[in-house]
Formats: structure tokens, C-alpha cells, sequence
């Protein structure tokens, strides 16, 4: 199993419009193409308040591939991101990165 970590910088006061899309569109298409999260977080202290981080699961680089590449060009996503954005931009930079649990990890 591998994990990836993604963290969601919102522009100013577009935090609420990232967790309404995510809650009443994304994870619904996540759902229909296998995409399984492991966890879902908003800063409470930290350099920004303005921040969602979430985690996959994945079972290989290929499966997140496959998987991922279909998500992105889904016309359900496409249309929810486009709805979602119709007052402006919500997202200024996210940021991904792909981990692996170590011998000692409690997640395995």
C-alpha cells in the first residue's frame, strides 16, 4: 500500500466552496472509479487556515494512474469543478506527495 498526501491551498474565505464540492460531488465520483481516501483534515494550527489535506490509499503507482487519470476526465467532475468555480477560482496551489509506510509504521 502506498498513501498520497494532497494538501489544498484555498485563495481567501474559498475554504467552505472546497469542502461543499469535495462532500457533494468529488467523493461520489471518487466512489465510482474505485478512489479510496484514508482521511480528510483542515488546519487548526499551522501556517495556514486556508488548508485542506486529505490522503489516498493506493495499492500501486499504476492502480493511481489508471484510477486518477479516469477521475480527471470524468464529465461528472468536470462539471462540478466548473459549477463550483462559477464565482472564481477556489484553489491557489495544491501539492502532492506519494509515501510509503515505513517497518515501524503503525499504517501498514
Amino acid at each position: 500500500m502506498i498513501l498520497e498526501m494532497r494538501v489544498y491551498r484555498c485563495l481567501p474565505g474559498r475554504l467552505p466552496n472546497l469542502l461543499k464540492r469535495f462532500e457533494n460531488h468529488t467523493l461520489k465520483i471518487w466512489d465510482k472509479h474505485g478512489i479510496r481516501q484514508a482521511g480528510f483534515f483542515t488546519t487548526v494550527i499551522g501556517q495556514s487556515h486556508q488548508e485542506l489535506t486529505y490522503f489516498l490509499k493506493w495499492d500501486s503507482l499504476a492502480e493511481r494512474e489508471q484510477k486518477w487519470t479516469a477521475f480527471m476526465s470524468d464529465p461528472a467532475w468536470l462539471t462540478a469543478r466548473s459549477d463550483s468555480e462559477k464565482d472564481g477560482q477556489i484553489v491557489e496551489n495544491i501539492v502532492s506527495q506519494i509515501l510509503t509506510p515505513t517497518a515501524f509504521s503503525a499504517v501498514k
